[in-house]
């Protein structure tokens, strides 16, 4: 039913500082619209959208919504009478909403934890005013994939599980059962395309909602020039390159200005539900990806 994940809008105390990080490291493209900053990598008018907030704020440097796309809007009509017979409110996007998302259809609903959702249909693109990245890169992987994978923290793991497999029609791609600081933390990696996890959970009640997100490069050479960018700009590198054990990425994760994490990788293999078996695995990563993250 869900086809990727398709945008994110992040609330942020730092919009200047992000800026700098999009451009000069994560190599996005920047703008300023209507006082938020829309970052591309890629056809669509945007992927990311970040809206200034006030330290103070209970939800700030935090996701504000996560966006879903559908093929249609009879796909979209089929996820609302879904949602509807889950019990789940629903409601249809406003007018400004869907301009300022730069969609045709826009469907609103809350996940178990009241993270605001969006289900939508024909996105904006500009294939008359191309992406261009702020240094030479091969590209992002998006297409079909989507932006990328969001890992969000839930309250009730099996509550969580329902909602994203039962309703919105995810599957389970695998589980890892992650020692942390001697406790052990049990992440869900979840699909809904060839990409081996749109969307992961974790079960952490109390605790900001995205964990980190993750953008996919081309070329392995175009992780290593984020790498040195980070390092240049004094970003904290929070796991060092590695390969992960699950999705085979070659990545490494960073504080963002936000204080969540951004995974930076390349390389990982798709799912192919034909022949695609869930297993679980006891760590995180072949080798690889050492620091605060993998303590």
């Amino acid at each position: 039913m869900i086809k990727n994940l398709g945008y994110l809008g992040i609330k942020v105390s730092d919009l200047p500082e992000w800026r700098g990080y999009a451009e000069r490291v994560l190599c996005l493209g920047c703008e300023d619209v209507g006082g938020a900053l829309h970052l591309r990598m890629d056809e669509y008018r945007r992927r990311i959208a970040l809206y200034p907030a006030a330290a103070a704020d209970a939800d700030v440097d935090d996701v504000a919504y996560i966006g879903f796309e559908v093929s249609d809007q009879a796909a979209l009509l089929a996820l609302d009478e879904a949602l509807s017979l889950a019990g789940i409110a629903t409601a249809k996007g406003k007018a400004d909403e869907l301009a300022e998302r730069g969609v045709s259809g826009l469907l609103v609903f809350a996940d178990p934890d009241g993270l605001r959702c969006e289900a939508y249909f024909g996105p904006s693109v500009e294939f008359e005013r191309p992406f261009f990245a702020p240094r030479p890169m091969m590209g992002f992987v998006t297409g079909e994939q989507g932006l990328g994978h969001a890992v969000l923290t839930v309250g009730d793991i099996d509550r969580s599980l329902s909602f994203f497999c039962d309703v919105l029609g995810f599957k389970l791609s695998d589980i890892i059962d992650l020692t942390r600081r001697g406790q052990v933390k049990t992440a869900y990696f979840l699909h809904c395309n060839g990409r081996h996890h749109t969307i992961a959970l974790v079960e952490a009640p109390n605790r900001r909602r995205l964990v980190h997100f993750m953008l996919e490069v081309n070329s392995l050479d175009d992780v290593g020039v984020a790498l040195d960018a980070a390092n240049d700009l004094d970003v904290p590198i929070v796991a060092s390159l590695g390969r992960h054990v699950n999705d085979h990425m070659v990545s490494f994760y960073m504080n963002s200005p936000s204080g969540f994490q951004v995974e930076y990788g390349w390389g990982a293999r798709q799912i192919d539900d034909a022949t695609w078996t869930v297993q679980r695995h006891k760590n995180g990563s072949i080798w690889g990806h050492k620091g605060p993250m993998t303590e």
